[in-house]
């Protein structure tokens, strides 16, 4: 555990400086690069990260709340900060072989566009892979690219099924499309690729690192990577999710506690409507992280233990993220609406704070409707639905 507070401690140090350039984030539409830098100097980007590539292979427990802390300085440093962190623990399930490769400097960084749209043709020793990535959060900062695609795989009759390849920076360009109001400085850019030669050794099967068949599941010796890929590829949406709106609840405190009702003249905080939006707001944070943080544990105990989960772990993992995002923009909501006009100016802070929220749960995992789909089929005994992720 030492490490984790070691780790922790330092970003903690930090966090005054990064929503210093929470501004610069926005107005750059990407993470400064200093916020990088002042990371990577921590050990944060390599908190998942095996030890035998210089990492500090942390649990969820010590790893996930570092997350929360550093979304409360600045969604868009934590969203891309925590991606490029996670992407770590999925590089470990794949090749030793493509682990060397990018890990031969061990803080290259690897951004992603993982849900397989595009197409690859299968060729002698790999694919030839073309097509536009988008939603590449941090993609300036990183030297290589997971990129998800499908291709037919002759074992099975030619279905087409899901793959993972990591690319390097030289084979695709930074397409600059990333206008958003929310997240701004995620930059989650697309990534075109042109044809490009995919070696059989930078390839895994998406349904294999979820399933304990991947390249090099087991390699390391470290208990999250005897884990499925999923759930360590997603802490990161619910987390960011939590650590706005415990924000949130700060600025809100702070200005009720000196604001005074327009016209009368009334103290806000002495108004019983604004106090118990509060406390409400209050109850659905304290909620939302603990229902997180139970998950936490559990996917960490799961680790060690060397099972993967059930599919049913896997729904109610999922759905419990998906509801603790929801709870935490809803408590966010209900904060903004009660704040005034002055709210919405651009130079303050909660109008930000409003626009990441939100938008962290636009993000197709975060998806309650659907998370509840595949939890509620799983509830009943229900055969899943391949037509529902």
């Amino acid at each position: 555990m030492r490490r984790g507070e070691e780790m922790r401690e330092r970003v903690r140090a930090l966090l005054p400086t990064i929503a210093a350039n929470a501004g610069k984030a926005e107005a750059d539409r990407r993470v400064p690069d200093e916020n990088i830098r002042l990371l990577k100097a921590a050990g944060f980007t390599r908190a998942l990260q095996p030890l035998a590539y210089g990492g500090l292979e942390l649990s969820p427990e010590q790893y996930c709340p570092v997350v929360v802390d550093i979304a409360g300085a600045c969604a868009s440093t934590a969203w891309v900060a925590g991606l490029l962190a996670q992407h770590a623990h999925g590089l470990a399930l794949m090749s030793k072989d493509v682990q060397d490769e990018v890990w031969r400097e061990p803080d290259t960084l690897v951004s992603s566009s993982v849900a397989p749209i595009n197409e690859a043709v299968p060729v002698p020793g790999g694919v030839r892979l073309s097509g536009r990535f988008g939603w590449s959060s941090g993609c300036d900062h990183a030297q290589w690219a997971c990129l998800g695609f499908r291709m037919p795989v002759a074992e099975m009759g030619g279905m087409m099924l899901p793959f993972y390849a990591l690319v390097p920076r030289g084979d695709y360009a930074i397409v600059d499309d990333w206008h958003v109001a929310g997240l701004c400085g995620t930059g989650s850019k697309t990534l075109e690729v042109r044809d490009a030669f995919v070696p059989d050794h930078r390839i895994d099967s998406i349904i294999a690192m979820n399933t304990g068949a991947s390249k090099g599941f087991g390699l390391h010796d470290g208990g999250i990577y005897r884990a499925a890929f999923v759930p360590y590829f997603s802490f990161g949406f619910s987390a960011v999710a939590v650590g706005v709106a415990r924000r949130f609840l700060e600025v809100y405190r702070d200005k009720i506690a000196g604001r005074a009702r327009a016209y009368t003249g009334a103290r806000v905080a002495e108004s019983a409507p604004a106090y118990m939006r509060l406390a409400e707001a209050s109850h659905m944070v304290r909620a939302a992280y603990a229902t997180l943080s139970q998950d936490w544990r559990e996917i960490a105990s799961r680790s060690r233990s060397g099972r993967l989960p059930s599919p049913a772990e896997l729904a109610m993992w999922r759905t419990n993220q998906a509801y603790a995002t929801r709870t935490a923009i809803e408590a966010v909501n209900i904060l903004f609406s009660g704040s005034g006009g002055s709210a919405w100016f651009s130079h303050n802070e909660m109008q930000r704070l409003w626009r990441d929220a939100n938008m962290a749960g636009a993000h197709a995992y975060s998806d309650y409707d659907v998370a509840t789909q595949r939890l509620g089929r799983d509830l009943l005994g229900l055969d899943p639905d391949m037509a529902i992720y």
